[in-house]
């Protein structure tokens, strides 16, 4: 038997309405529009003069940053590859953002704890997503969301799409008056050579063209690093850094972590990790599922608990390498888009993630803002989804609307599933409907209610 035939059985192709080929190109874009993680994951991670974060003393912050480069790495694959193979699903996972954000600026630097510490937190989160996983506890919460939040959080995670990709590509920036603003396009020659290389891919996924997607990210790298070695506009090719292999420092760290705990902060921070994480790699699985057709008539993912367990196991071992919290990534719509059925789709972007760390992190060679064009593309798709939800039914209306509404603008998948599931709730009982409430949705629009009231204290800050 040849691999291609082996593969072909393993991830059952034929049954879910797929080819080889096409599982291929799947891969290779979504690892195209998230490989930039390997490159932003260590900026956030790593304390530099201006900011907070991993320090290890001995090691310049570039070594830092080249082995947090290689644990981002590991902790991607492993995750992907319990999700290929165990879950056979076309999901990628990696250290999310946002979660990095908060393991560095607010654990290490508003709280002071040392960053063994806060591993030893991811560790601990890991854990018990496993256990839960396990006895069923993280899919039955799942099947809690409202069904209209459900059929908005493909809409909602659209828009987040759009916004991360057109900050990426220079096309809206940052404003004191506006909050954001068109940005200077003319003037800017990244901004110029993305902007003409989102409209050649919408122009030939018009056309039905396939591999649409990856054709345009690469298509546009080429002519940047081409560009740029005329030595105009060198911004147009980014820096390929040599990576550290050596990750002794940071493997293992999470149980020197273990001797520094004090109790009250330690759970809370365990507490704000596991909430996060698990409604941000609910809404992803199910925003995801949905363009890709997974979902059954109640708006639920079959077998969600097996892409819960990749997210589990990937969280706990990069806790254990040196890395925050590992979470699904809504890029893996674009391979879901290009066709991407199974998890030979997540095995690709597993493989391609150790392919970078064998030949340096391969993923910097991609540039931002070409790896972003296939985020605006996908979001554009995404919109469509929109169409699913009872509009004429204020009741789910306005849980969508919110949804919708305040994910992309919070920049937080789950404070956009909260607002949902926390009117959802309401919006029945004004309407008299109590009836098509259930406790346990009552009790998790209580508990978000709860977090928020945590999160807007300023207990995180003072302990």
């Amino acid at each position: 038997m040849t691999v291609r035939a082996w593969l072909t059985a393993t991830f059952d192709l034929d049954d879910h309405d797929t080819d080889f080929r096409t599982e291929i190109l799947a891969g290779l874009t979504t690892f195209l529009t998230m490989s930039y993680i390997v490159v932003v994951n260590p900026a956030i991670l790593a304390a530099t003069e201006d900011k907070p974060g991993i320090a290890i003393p001995g090691y310049t912050v570039s070594e830092v940053q080249q082995m947090l480069a290689v644990v981002t790495i590991l902790a991607s694959a492993a995750a992907i590859l319990v999700m290929a193979f165990y879950a056979n699903r076309p999901f990628a996972l990696a250290p999310g953002l946002g979660l990095n954000a908060f393991f560095a600026y607010t654990v290490i630097g508003v709280m002071g704890i040392p960053w063994q510490t806060a591993l030893a937190a991811i560790v601990t989160e890991g854990v018990l997503f496993i256990v839960l996983t396990a006895v069923g506890a993280r899919e039955y919460v799942v099947k809690l969301f409202p069904q209209p939040v459900k059929f908005a959080i493909a809409s909602a995670l659209g828009l987040f799409l759009a916004i991360i990709g057109l900050e990426g590509m220079g096309v809206i920036v940052s404003h004191p008056d506006t909050i954001v603003t068109l940005g200077n396009i003319a003037q800017n020659p990244v901004t110029v050579l993305a902007v003409l290389g989102l409209f050649a891919t919408l122009a030939l996924h018009t056309r039905d063209v396939r591999g649409a997607i990856i054709l345009g990210v690469l298509t546009t790298t080429a002519v940047g690093w081409a560009v740029a070695s005329l030595g105009i506009a060198p911004q147009l090719a980014p820096s390929v850094p040599e990576p550290q292999y050596d990750i002794t420092p940071l493997a293992g760290a999470f149980v020197e972590g273990f001797q520094h705990v004090e109790a009250f902060g330690f759970a809370l921070v365990v507490f704000t990790f596991f909430f996060i994480d698990f409604f941000e790699t609910a809404g992803t699985l199910t925003g995801v599922s949905q363009v890709g057709g997974f979902l059954d008539e109640d708006g639920n993912l079959p077998e969600m608990e097996k892409p819960l367990m990749a997210d589990a196991i990937g969280t706990t071992v990069g806790g254990m390498l040196g890395t925050s919290t590992v979470t699904a990534y809504i890029e893996s719509a674009t391979g879901v888009e290009a066709g991407g059925r199974t998890g030979l789709t997540a095995l690709v972007v597993g493989l391609l993630f150790l392919l970078a760390l064998a030949f340096v992190p391969l993923a910097a060679a991609v540039p931002l803002y070409a790896s972003h064009i296939a985020l605006v593309v996908v979001a554009i798709i995404m919109l469509g989804n929109v169409s699913e939800v009872d509009w004429d039914d204020p009741t789910h209306a306005v849980p969508a609307g919110l949804t919708i509404i305040v994910m992309p603008f919070t920049y937080s998948i789950a404070y956009g599933i909260a607002a949902g599931i926390v009117s959802y709730p309401l919006m029945k009982a004004a309407a008299g409907e109590y009836d098509e409430v259930s406790l346990g949705q009552w009790l998790l629009g209580a508990a978000f209610v709860f977090y928020f009231a945590v999160r807007t204290s300023g207990v995180l800050a003072t302990i």
